[in-house]
């Protein structure tokens, strides 16, 4: 079923959702420029110009010079972020909410001073209510069609980059994913939900957020001090992830949204693994980035109920898109201090047999485990669980298949895990939400 936004029916308001916020994103972007006195000056001086230097459509820039701010609301302008364009003009606030209102500043001056303007006549009608919530006929829906399990390590792009898969140290990891690559060609996906960590690149201390969202349409490769890996930029789905945000907010999982964003080897490395060497993703990618590379990190069992979220997210979404969630990072590894090098073969076969055959218990493993068993930087096979309870056998919708199992020491610093599950939900059963 489509998300509920009957939000969008009361009436003289414009809800600032995700929608909104990527229709309106470098109008929002122009506003915040002028927070420098060297900007302002410079569009108070000649502001088509100033306009036309930012990638606005014409909706927008006419909005502006109409000084029409409820047009600029349509056009995906906030509020908060217009005020500092009106500041720039030298307009106060109680100035443009009267003409938001068709008032002048007195005129709105004196509706406040009296009380306001009252709620009575200005509620949502019922009729457009009920029409809102009238059953329709159903459009289709997306699927989760499976997961991919992979590790995402750095030196395996480098060996891919620079022509050294046929040498004997790399030539078993890359065997380890031929099959992969004739499996994602016959079951090509409309959309991946790519989950990883990002290793310094878009983030650093100034930042720290646990769960990010991509919501823009393209994200550039990360130079990482070596230079961007030569791969493709990467294509978003702005409308899809912009769907995921609200449902996944909605379930109660506080996401940071990220309209634009470098993406580093964490996320390039598996895309080269399933997709080989290509001019063009062959599909859209929204990127999901997890923090495990400072503590607090979220728990295993949490990102497992994020992925149970994240189906019902996708199920919700009215277009009949072929989704892939993937799981990357790890297996066992530790980069750091005199236990550098540690490798746990044991611990990571058992991991893959418990992912999946019983992945509600593999997410209750505490944190000390994985670091103790697997390596300080082990940790990060807990985002493997956010593609694990996308899958539909969790809640009984649905089973799994078995695909594909790899694994393979070493590559570089780090132990390669790999697994591929077809997902086969039953027919006419997505997700129930909660």
């Amino acid at each position: 079923m489509s998300l509920d936004k009957t939000y969008r029916l009361v009436p003289g308001t414009t809800i600032f959702d995700s929608e909104q916020s990527a229709k309106g994103y470098h109008l929002n972007q122009f506003c915040m420029s002028l927070m420098t006195a060297e900007n302002r000056a410079a569009y108070l001086a000649d502001e088509r110009a100033y306009l036309d230097a930012w990638p606005l459509r014409e909706e927008q820039k006419r909005a502006l010079l109409d000084r029409d701010l409820n047009a600029a609301m349509r056009e995906g302008g906030n509020i908060y972020f217009l005020a500092k364009w009106g500041a720039t003009l030298g307009f106060s606030f109680q100035q443009m909410a009267g003409w938001m209102t068709g008032m002048t500043e007195e005129e709105y001056r004196a509706m406040m001073v009296g009380g306001g303007r009252s709620v009575e006549g200005n509620r949502i009608d019922h009729a457009a209510l009920e029409a809102a919530h009238a059953p329709g006929e159903p459009a289709g829906h997306a699927t989760v069609t499976g997961a991919v399990f992979t590790s995402h390590v750095p030196a395996i792009g480098a060996a891919l980059d620079h022509g050294k898969t046929e040498e004997p140290y790399w030539r078993p990891v890359f065997e380890g994913y031929e099959y992969a690559r004739a499996w994602e060609r016959d079951n090509a996906p409309d959309v991946v939900i790519l989950v990883y960590n990002d290793h310094a690149s878009a983030f650093d201390q100034s930042l720290v957020p646990t769960f990010v969202l991509g919501t823009g349409a393209s994200y550039p490769v990360a130079d990482e001090g070596y230079g961007p890996r030569p791969v493709p930029a990467v294509e978003g789905d702005p409308d899809f992830a912009a769907h995921l945000a609200h449902s996944l907010i909605r379930d109660d999982f506080d996401l940071t949204l990220a309209h634009e964003m470098a993406v580093d080897h964490g996320l390039t490395v598996p895309l080269s693994l399933m997709f080989g060497d290509v001019e063009k993703w062959p599909c859209k990618v929204i990127p999901f980035h997890v923090n495990v590379v400072q503590y607090p990190v979220p728990s295993g069992a949490r990102c497992f109920e994020l992925g149970r979220a994240l189906r019902r997210a996708v199920e919700s979404y009215d277009r009949p898109l072929k989704v892939q969630v993937w799981g990357t990072g790890g297996m066992s590894h530790q980069l750091q201090g005199p236990r550098a090098g540690l490798i746990n073969r044991e611990w990571d076969n058992a991991f893959l047999d418990r992912l999946v055959a019983d992945p509600a218990g593999l997410a209750e493993v505490p944190h000390l485990e994985y670091v103790e068993e697997a390596g300080s930087e082990g940790i990060e096979l807990v985002m493997w669980l956010i593609a694990r309870g996308a899958l539909s056998d969790v809640d009984g919708s649905g089973e799994v298949e078995l695909k594909h199992r790899f694994y393979h020491v070493p590559a570089s610093n780090t132990a390669v895990g790999h697994l591929i599950l077809e997902n086969r939900p039953r027919a006419g059963e997505p997700a129930e939400e909660e």
